[in-house]
């Protein structure tokens, strides 16, 4: 028999977002400061490029192994060992410009902030009450990203020549510890299991899926590859700074806008909406050499919001066609295809730099856009919409970061089980 489980005080529940909020401020400064560094160094933007990809990779290995370990000891200790591993990544990066180095320091990085996220969220699903807990999940996000935003304009203020940036980023996830050290939320029990049913939830939402998988690719592109095209024509630090600042509230102007009209028709319009803003954007982009910072702004700000609207409006696509007790194993998915995309484009994109200069990530951002637009199309052919009664209300997330709302999936998505499919979805 489940345990009655009292409300969690906000305060108490705010601890989590402050921990967070800091880490990503550490975050931010270091996705603006490495690109930076390694232009002044002289090294080419295919450097910058492999060391996004290891940021990605790490996160994927992040996403496998962090239910195993929450399983093992429990949510809080695994909290501590992985902001343990942020600040040692960080410290590698403060040893030098060193490369290699680098690229296993942001591997590492990558796996403890995606096991990070996980943990966090299942905290907060587990402290919050039905009521305002898709409210709690938004003010997470939000405040994620603009302390991102925070972090990069950071390097506004800082000198580069020394481990000043590396430095203030472990000041700050040491900070994060702090308030979850003293925070009076109960934890979660850990989870009996954690299963991936890829077949089952194509099944499910052609459209989610594929979606989730393209706009893993999408983000890193225009969060990862943006600052080093930058970098390589020459923009300053500070120039940099105000644009990664800024960028971030593409969330905001683009994003909430795109996800509330998705309440209000069929959500699959809206995804060919944000695939042809970010075909725009890209296309707009690749000319605009040299030109004055404003313009690029708005450009990257727009652009990163549009890749946003893909991911969550196509997360709430997916929640619309499976049944509630689904969501988990749904979503569980869902951040396995994510993170593969998040894997694979960084890792192609930065083969195909020395070739195609720079500007590659643009090109490829169109093209993976392209493809999810022209599949969203065919599916537009083949299914009817779900009627408004039955969607889901619209989560405003973000795709800078893992989104699953917990670590134990319920049972019933059995990959295996031929008789568990026809239940999962609302509408074959």
């Amino acid at each position: 028999m489940d345990t009655f489980k009292p409300p969690s005080p906000p305060l108490a529940v705010g601890t989590i977002i402050i921990s967070m909020g800091l880490l990503a401020i550490g975050n931010g400064l270091l996705f603006a400061f490495v690109p930076i560094k390694l232009a002044a160094e002289g090294f080419e933007p295919w450097v910058a490029g492999s060391i996004v990809t290891a940021l990605a990779a790490g996160g994927f290995v992040g996403c496998l192994i962090t239910g195993k370990l929450v399983q093992r000891v429990g949510h809080a200790r695994v909290f501590a060992m992985l902001i343990a591993l942020v600040i040692l990544s960080i410290l590698a990066i403060a040893v030098g410009t060193i490369p290699v180095l680098w690229v296993a320091a942001r591997a590492l990085y990558g796996l403890a902030a995606a096991g990070l996220f996980i943990v966090t969220q299942s905290w907060l699903n587990h402290a919050c009450d039905n009521a305002w807990r898709g409210k709690v999940i938004a003010i997470f996000y939000m405040t994620y990203v603009v302390s991102i935003g925070v972090g990069s304009f950071i390097l506004k203020f800082i000198s580069i020549d020394g481990p000043q940036g590396p430095m203030i980023a472990i000041f700050f996830a040491a900070l994060a510890i702090l308030p979850v050290s003293l925070t009076r939320l109960s934890t979660p029990p850990p989870p009996e299991t954690v299963a991936v049913a890829i077949r089952s939830v194509w099944k499910i939402s052609p459209v989610g899926f594929a979606g989730l998988f393209a706009v893993g690719g999408l983000t890193m592109l225009v969060q990862g590859f943006g600052p080093i095209y930058l970098a390589s024509e020459n923009y300053t630090k500070d120039e940099l700074a105000w644009l990664l600042f800024l960028m971030q509230f593409g969330m905001v102007f683009v994003q909430y806008p795109l996800g509330a009209l998705s309440d209000r028709i069929d959500r699959r319009y809206v995804l060919f909406m944000s695939t042809v803003i970010v075909i725009a954007m890209a296309a707009v982009t690749s000319q605009m050499s040299g030109a004055p910072l404003a313009w690029l702004i708005v450009v990257f700000a727009v652009w990163a919001g549009a890749t946003e609207s893909i991911f969550s409006v196509a997360n709430a696509h997916a929640n619309d066609r499976a049944d509630p007790q689904y969501y988990v194993s749904l979503s569980s998915t869902l951040l396995v295809a994510w993170s593969i995309s998040g894997f694979i484009v960084p890792a192609a994109t930065a083969l195909l730099t020395p070739v195609l200069g720079p500007r590659a990530f643009m090109f490829i951002a169109m093209g993976i856009a392209a493809l999810y637009g022209l599949f969203v199309l065919y599916r537009l052919t083949r299914r009817e919409a779900v009627p408004e009664e039955d969607q889901e209300p619209y989560q405003q997330i973000t795709a800078q970061a893992p989104y699953t709302p917990e670590l134990a999936p319920l049972p019933g998505l059995d990959e295996d089980d031929p008789q568990a499919t026809p239940h999962l979805a609302r509408e074959e």
